[in-house]
């Protein structure tokens, strides 16, 4: 009944010009649906509405509906409550109910329709950050009290919030929720990152009278060496020239660490004591992300000043880096009791008791994390005595599960939008259909995925379905016959080789990054050309990237030609194919380091992140491949040092 007064209810919404029948669209099935979603990206509403109007018993048949609605909303004139009611009533419970609901809030906060936006927003399960600002911000105007103290209860962790949140912190500011002291802070730790000009934006929720001019600050951030250098001799009198001083030791501290130094020296009289200690604590971070000596002494000039998850991160870092294990544990165990229990810290305060004899206590922290197949968990293991074993088969699925997956409406419609290679589409309708199902279905799913070679997907779900086990689903070696050749040749491991490619594009061979990598071993041009160049492949162009056995050719012969030049060791050549041979060099130490701390103490967080994830991934394929217990201790090894002349 519910469907069929909705279809009604819609028809009589956008009926044809001239009242002719919508069933008269010339296109049916999939060719209605393509030529829709591209009807909806040229803004064409009247295809969208004649096709919208087509109901088929197609799979995808409520897509049409949702585009011309989408493209409605996106539209000045009022948005069209009667068919966005009937929509989310027909199509309770899917993908598109929600991305409608959410598209539709949107709508609802761009009109400044806040009553609206609250009878609506409770359906929305999964809101993003630009809409939980939005339920703030009508939550305020409201009236409700209470959003004021969330917003002021998260203000540190809203540093680098959506402009939707803009009305929310600044209510939060002017109703007294936040003080004078914590929008300063705000602006200290909007400065120390790679888009410090939101700052400015910031300035403004600061007492009449109390605030810099944006001129100053913008000077201040572009320009630290000279600001720093003419502050006239009373600029301390007040608080905004004293933060403006901080503010450009802060920028020069990201970049000349030494020059920020010496002008806290010049200046530090001047400066209140939380002043200094958080001059000290800033430059402290950076020098240990640059791997400079001096950052353990510039944390103890520091104190006991409040500090954020990343800025004890690298005091735990900088203790590795000089394999000061006394300093590691002091560290670590100054760590909140939340970040103490993260993998990496749990090893490394292991670590800390083992080189001081303490192998009880080492051992007791080892043995929690053992059974993780994580980089941290397999080293972890090691230090047990355990090597990486090549894990049990996955059990028999019972038929019921993959045929209870097969007919999931989700899963369905994103296996149709494979079939017509809209891959967003599908991957949104594939997450939906397996979010809060449990283990025996996500695994039913992730066999699906794999009959239809989505690899990514299958990959994905057996990992949510769980991270211990599923090592046949969540480890596939696709492609064997096209990647193997290729790997021989290059005198590669093809454990390493697969784990790479398993981070880089889950083997999805159309994949492409946002800057503009491709393949299967995410190849970016530039590195194409080169690589060609080099190996004396004739007639290559961007193109090429598209093709698999060219793209496997191309990152295998990347992969050998990196490892060549950085001393055959895995470490170094996957850092250097993520980040680059270069920094990869220049990462180095000037005395021999162990392979896990020079991983740990890479300055990216997503080159850091991607060496741990290969080597493990590494391990996995290999006990896989090659039926016998691997070491990631023995992967990992020593990092030669930086040799002199560089």
């Amino acid at each position: 009944m519910r469907k069929a007064f909705g279809a009604a209810l819609f028809a009589a919404t956008f009926l044809l010009p001239g009242g002719a029948s919508a069933q008269l669209g010339s296109e049916t099935g999939s060719d209605r649906i393509v030529t829709a979603r591209e009807a909806l990206r040229k803004g064409d509403r009247a295809t969208l509405e004649r096709l919208a109007a087509v109901r088929d018993d197609h799979v995808l048949d409520a897509y049409p509906r949702y585009w011309l609605l989408v493209n409605l909303l996106a539209r000045p004139e009022p948005a069209p409550v009667a068919a966005l009611e009937a929509f989310l009533a027909e199509e309770a419970g899917s993908s598109l109910a929600e991305r409608l609901r959410a598209d539709w809030l949107r709508r609802l906060a761009k009109d400044g329709d806040w009553p609206g936006f609250l009878r609506l927003y409770p359906a929305l399960q999964n809101p993003d950050a630009e809409l939980r600002c939005s339920a703030w911000s009508a939550r305020i105007l409201s009236g409700d009290r209470s959003a004021l103290e969330e917003v002021a209860q998260q203000w540190a962790s809203l540093t680098d919030a959506h402009a939707a949140c803009d009305l929310a912190l600044r209510s939060a500011v002017s109703s007294g929720q936040v003080s004078e002291d914590q929008v300063w802070q705000r602006i200290r730790r909007q400065v120390d990152t790679r888009t410090p000009a939101a700052a400015l934006a910031s300035l403004s929720m600061l007492p009449a009278g109390s605030a810099p001019s944006q001129a100053d600050l913008d000077q201040a951030i572009r320009s630290p060496a000279p600001w720093l250098d003419r502050l006239p001799a009373n600029f301390g009198v007040t608080r905004a020239g004293r933060e403006l001083a901080l503010v450009a030791l802060v920028r020069l501290a990201r970049e000349d660490i030494p020059a920020a130094r010496l002008r806290l020296l010049r200046i530090q009289d001047r400066l209140g004591a939380e002043e200094r200690s958080y001059a000290s604590l800033v430059m402290a971070m950076h020098a240990a992300i640059d791997r400079l000596p001096e950052a353990r002494a510039l944390y103890a000039a520091a104190g006991n000043i409040e500090t954020t998850a990343l800025q004890r991160a690298w005091r735990v870092r900088a203790a590795l880096r000089a394999q000061d294990w006394r300093d590691v544990r002091s560290a670590i165990e100054a760590l909140p009791a939340d970040e103490r229990e993260q993998p990496e810290w749990i090893y490394w305060l292991g670590r800390a008791h083992a080189a001081a004899g303490n192998r009880d206590a080492a051992d007791s922290l080892f043995v929690r994390i053992a059974a993780e197949p994580h980089f941290y968990g397999m080293l972890a293991a090691e230090e047990l005595g355990q090597p990486f074993m090549p894990p049990p088969a996955t059990a028999p699925l019972p038929r019921a599960k993959l045929d209870e997956a097969e007919r999931d409406p989700s899963l369905r419609r994103a296996l149709a939008l494979y079939q017509l290679d809209l891959r967003t589409e599908a991957i949104r309708e594939w997450v939906w259909g397996v979010r809060e199902r449990d283990e025996q279905f996500r695994l039913g799913a992730a066999h699906l995925a794999l009959r239809h070679e989505l690899y990514d997907r299958a990959i994905n779900t057996a990992e949510l379905a769980n991270p211990r086990s599923n090592f046949e689903l969540r480890f596939l070696t696709p492609y064997r016959d096209r990647i193997e050749p290729q790997v021989r040749a290059q005198g590669l491991d093809l454990g390493w080789v697969y784990g790479l490619m398993r981070q880089e594009s889950r083997f999805v061979i159309p994949a492409r990054s946002s800057v503009g990598a491709r393949g299967l071993m995410q190849v970016m041009p530039a590195t194409g050309k080169w690589v060609a160049n080099k190996i004396g492949l004739s007639g290559y162009h961007d193109g090429l990237l598209n093709d698999p056995d060219t793209n496997v050719l191309l990152g295998t012969s990347y992969m050998r030609i990196i490892m060549e030049d950085l001393n055959a060791h895995p470490v170094l050549a996957s850092a250097g194919y993520n980040a680059g041979p270069g920094r990869a060099k220049r990462w180095r130490d000037l005395q021999p380091l162990e392979g896990a701390i020079y991983t740990e103490t890479i300055p990216f967080d997503e080159t850091r992140d991607y060496v741990k994830k290969v080597l493990a991934n590494a391990v996995i394929y290999s006990a896989m491949l090659e039926k016998r217990p691997q070491s990631l201790k023995a992967r990992l090894g020593t990092i030669a040092p930086m040799p002199a002349s560089e």
